[in-house]
């Protein structure tokens, strides 16, 4: 049996259930994955709702990873643009069996050129802003979450974990994605065209949006 080392990459105003839904779902199967917390230093990293989670280690000083997990959150607004992070990214990820994001960190991932010659989706409130980024990347408007060879991306926020749990499938078995649903009473989407929220946010042609803010 192997187990792969999943690397989650956490800055400052990340979304908190971009990063720990995945994570409750992957610690159900300690034999198949073990997690390790990235920061931009050793020092605690505030999650966008005011959380400090320490992380195990730098970015810089981090282990090999087989998967490397990239969530969103409103700190993807600055980290898009800094080149010194990107390239960072560019590399750690170059050697990574499976290179995934949640929500908006799929703009990070573009932004890096992770994305460039994949399909790709990210969080439909935010889809306007996060698809300007990348230069060849096929956005998906409606998708809860997309699977194109080593990337996976997901929509928003909670779908992370629908994406996570088809991940175990694919890389373990159904049955080990069943048992960690179930050890967590997670009633899954299991189909990655599900996507109800695409209308909601006119991503859909002849739809309105109805939007309380920008996303994550």
């Amino acid at each position: 049996m192997e187990n792969r080392t999943v690397a989650v990459v956490l800055f400052e105003g990340f979304e908190l259930l971009d990063v720990f839904g995945p994570v409750e779902l992957l610690s159900v199967l300690p034999a198949d994955f073990t997690i390790v917390m990235l920061g931009p230093t050793g020092e605690p990293v505030a999650s966008h709702q005011g959380t400090r989670i320490v992380p195990d280690t730098a970015c810089t000083a981090a282990p090999a990873a087989d998967i490397v997990l990239v969530p969103g959150g409103f700190g993807t607004r600055r980290l898009v643009t800094e080149e010194g992070f990107l390239a960072w990214l560019r590399e750690y990820c170059a050697g990574a069996e499976v290179v995934a994001s949640v929500c908006t960190g799929s703009a990070l991932l573009a932004a890096a050129g992770l994305l460039d010659g994949h399909r790709a989706t990210t969080n439909k409130r935010a889809y306007r802003w996060a698809t300007g980024f990348g230069s060849d990347v096929d956005w998906q408007p409606v998708a809860r979450w997309v699977e194109d060879g080593s990337r996976w991306t997901s929509s928003g926020v909670a779908a992370g974990m629908d994406m996570t749990a088809a991940l175990i499938a694919s890389l373990t078995s159904p049955e080990q994605a069943r048992e960690a649903c179930d050890f967590v009473e997670l009633d899954v989407h299991a189909d990655p065209g599900w996507d109800p929220f695409a209308a909601r946010n006119g991503l859909v042609p002849g739809t309105g949006a109805h939007r309380l803010g920008d996303g994550s």
